[in-house]
């Protein structure tokens, strides 16, 4: 089994902006991503890195796979 790459947030978000993700907005410490098809995605700010089981969510949210 391969190790999975640890992402900042901001890594994170820039991961997001190049699969067809633009920032909707932010509130507090998160910002929220939305694609052309209605698919949103919540990172937290300031996380570095993400938690394994986090950075796990978001991308299976977005449908994302490393």
């Amino acid at each position: 089994m391969t190790r999975v790459p640890r992402l900042t947030s901001k890594e994170m978000c820039r991961l997001l902006e190049r699969e067809g993700f633009a920032e909707v907005s932010t509130r507090g410490s998160h910002r929220k991503y939305r694609n052309a098809a209605g698919v949103t995605v919540v990172v937290p700010l300031g996380k570095n890195p993400l938690r394994l089981g986090t950075q796990t969510a978001i991308l299976a949210q977005a449908g994302i796979s490393l």
